[in-house]
């Protein structure tokens, strides 16, 4: 077992270390790494993924490559182009909606990534629930705006309810995210008339058969998006991406460049544009070693899950 601690290179979600722990096992290698505001009952289907990457392995893919996104955080419109023109990617993901950031930093941050990918690359926005139906629609309008027309907006407000209030109020795509994956049982919301397009991410979903399972149930395109692991964790979404009948859109798996470091000799970085499908977790190395302190803290939680199991 392996804990690691590898600085964000922004802040992301209110953090700016990534941690998590590496398992072994006879498949493989699979990673833990809910995040703090993740109960430990939350972090039981990360445990799974997590098993079921070293013990089980995944399903056979149907491709051998994924087209990703570049995923653009919380940052200025100048810093936003100089990202996407270095990630090679054709498509991007805009965070906006952040408190630090108002509404017209989201549109010149999104003017930018525009300029960035010329008028063939496609934006996508992500608001992570911010916003309530009223701020959510005249947002989204605007943001299509600056965008010369949005790919998708993603989980903008927190409700299945929400998403469908916004969705039959503007002309953008709605994604659903957190109404999937942090919802009691993925499986059975209702996302037909709130959403077009489900994210699905490995980890909260409990493995890519759980995820695939999700996938069939909701009956939408979906797009497979990381939760900033190292490549081990990313290697799942990859799996997960390989695996589904059908990939219309690119996925959200270029996100190891979000971090400072990886735990890995060879990171999953996308090359023009695209990841390859593991059939396994690459090997992780001794980089990026966690304290003691945070080791035993992540020791002691995954005991706290592992005894919810």
């Amino acid at each position: 077992m392996k804990v690691y601690a590898i600085p964000l290179r922004n802040r992301f979600r209110g953090i700016t270390v990534r941690e998590g722990v590496l398992l072994p096992g006879p498949a493989g290698w699979g990673e833990f790494c809910p995040f703090a505001d993740y109960s430990d009952a939350e972090s039981l289907p990360w445990l799974h993924a997590a098993l079921e990457a070293s013990e089980t392995g995944w399903p056979a893919p149907v491709r051998d490559r994924v087209e990703v996104n570049t995923t653009v955080p919380v940052v200025g419109a100048e810093k936003a182009y100089e990202l996407v023109r270095a990630s090679g990617c054709r498509t991007a993901k805009v965070k906006v909606a952040d408190p630090r950031s108002s509404l017209t930093d989201d549109c010149d941050r999104v003017a930018a990534v525009r300029d960035a990918l010329g008028p063939a690359g496609a934006v996508r926005i992500d608001a992570n629930m911010a916003w309530d139906v009223d701020t959510a629609v005249r947002a989204i309008i605007d943001l299509d705006k600056a965008a010369g027309g949005l790919e998708y907006a993603e989980q903008p407000c927190p409700t299945i309810d929400d998403l469908a209030a916004v969705r039959r109020r503007v002309p953008v795509r709605i994604a659903a995210d957190e109404s999937i994956r942090r919802a009691e049982d993925p499986l059975k919301v209702a996302v037909a008339g709130a959403a077009d397009i489900a994210v699905l991410k490995v980890a909260p979903l409990g493995g890519v058969r759980r995820a695939l399972e999700v996938a069939e149930a909701c009956g939408l395109p979906c797009v497979v998006s990381s939760a900033v692991e190292t490549s081990v964790g990313l290697a799942a979404g990859l799996a997960l991406a390989g695996a589904l009948p059908e990939l219309e859109f690119a996925c959200g798996l270029g996100t190891i460049s979000l971090l400072e470091g990886d735990v890995c000799a060879s990171p999953l970085s996308p090359v023009d544009g695209y990841l390859p499908v593991p059939r396994q977790a690459p090997e992780p190395t001794d980089a990026y070693p966690a304290s003691a302190e945070v080791r035993a803290a992540w020791e002691a939680r995954l005991d706290r899950v592992r005894g919810l199991s």
